[in-house]
């Protein structure tokens, strides 16, 4: 396929301004086109040296040709000689690390009417968003510790989805400056690892964004060759959750309860990924023996929970909080709090008693239980609990 290198318009000069306050060290200019980010990164006194990229390999030529030209001008020979330009496919054929890494990318969506030849030069994919996506999926490879990158986009690209893939690879954003052109926003963006990434770099690898919640969000890596989930507190939250649900999953870890908590920072903790189905999934193809099993196993968790005075929430519908799978783990104690009269088994009596037609269970003498039970949280009256699930 034949590509056209793109000229410089207002995207590349609003780029290159931000380039100039803020390129140092190593520098990568992806997808180079004319080189005008390469040849502006160069003439600054913080910067080393610059890669220049391009997949088109005529855009590589053309900078090459160009600076041929312009070293024979003893000024410009001096800054022109940092530059290197090769044909890479983003970061392909990129090797080492990067103290700025800078993009101005194909953003715009894919528009049917325009010739199949040009459309990488200003299109990034379907959505317009493809290409910076696969750019920033790859960006922690490539970075030094204190790195970061310089990212241009339009409004027409999304700029929500753009923000998401950013918080996707754990990376903080900070907008540098915007300019309307007529029928679209322009945005620079700079783009680092969050303080969280910073702390795990060198231990943790692969980390992806897997859910988030209210008050935290829970990325994915590896870590000693397995898979583990991280926890960090969301921007805008400001109450010190994290730390809380940190400490707590570490006491209960002793009676073998929740994920098992691998190491913990400032607003972050580590643990092992519980694999698994989610319980009301598991119970839908489960035998009336498995199913047993497991209300028995969980209903053990609770009262163990109980006896430590920590009441987790959400066990009257544990849908999202019972990962059933090598063990029966417990997981998300994000709303778990010390409590004088804890209610786990209570609430879990609640969860059997609208599903106790799996087991045939007599709902009378669950209720009689559990009421029981919550005037006084003996022992005894759990146990009767727990005959009377054994015995349906």
């Amino acid at each position: 396929m034949k590509y056209l290198i793109y000229e410089p318009a207002e995207d590349s000069y609003l780029l290159a301004e931000e380039v100039k306050k803020f390129a140092f060290g190593k520098v990568l200019d992806v997808g180079t086109g004319s080189g005008i980010q390469a040849i502006t990164a160069s003439k600054l006194k913080s910067v080393k040296s610059v890669l220049a990229v391009d997949v088109n390999g005529e855009a590589v030529s053309f900078l090459k040709n160009k600076i041929k030209k312009e070293i024979k001008n003893k000024k410009e020979k001096k800054y022109l000689k940092k530059i290197k330009a090769i044909k890479s496919d983003l970061f392909s054929n990129a090797r080492g690390k990067f103290d700025t890494i800078i993009f101005n990318p194909p953003y715009l969506p894919f528009d049917s009417r325009e010739p199949e030849d040009s459309r990488l030069a200003t299109t990034g994919g379907k959505q317009g968003y493809e290409t910076l996506q696969i750019f920033l999926y790859d960006l922690n490879n490539h970075l030094t510790k204190k790195g970061f990158a310089l990212i241009l986009f339009s409004s027409l690209t999304n700029k929500e989805k753009v923000e998401g893939f950013i918080e996707d690879i754990c990376f903080d954003f900070e907008k540098l400056s915007e300019q309307k052109v007529s029928f679209e926003t322009l945005y620079v963006y700079k783009i680092k690892r969050s303080k969280v990434l910073n702390e795990l770099l060198g231990s943790v690898t692969n980390i992806r964004k897997y859910a988030e919640g209210k008050r935290g969000v829970i990325y994915i890596g590896r870590y000693k060759n397995k898979k583990i989930a991280i926890k960090t507190k969301r921007n805008e939250v400001k109450t010190e959750t994290i730390n809380k649900e940190a400490d707590i999953l570490k006491k209960i870890n002793k009676k073998r309860i929740g994920p098992k908590i691998l190491f913990s920072g400032n607003n972050y903790f580590a643990y092992e990924f519980a694999e698994g189905k989610h319980i009301g999934e598991f119970l839908e193809k489960s035998s009336k023996k498995e199913a047993k099993n497991v209300f028995l196993n969980v209903l053990n968790q609770c009262r163990e929970l109980d006896k430590l005075k920590i009441t987790k929430e959400e066990m009257t519908n544990p849908y999202k909080h019972v990962i059933i799978g090598k063990k029966i783990t417990l997981i998300d104690f994000e709303r778990a709090h010390f409590d004088s009269e804890p209610q786990n088994v209570t609430q879990f009596c609640q969860y059997l008693m609208r599903n106790h037609n799996v087991l045939n269970l007599d709902k009378n003498k669950l209720i009689a239980l559990a009421k029981k039970y919550k005037n006084v949280q003996s022992g005894e009256t759990c146990e009767k609990i727990r005959k009377l699930v054994l015995s349906s």
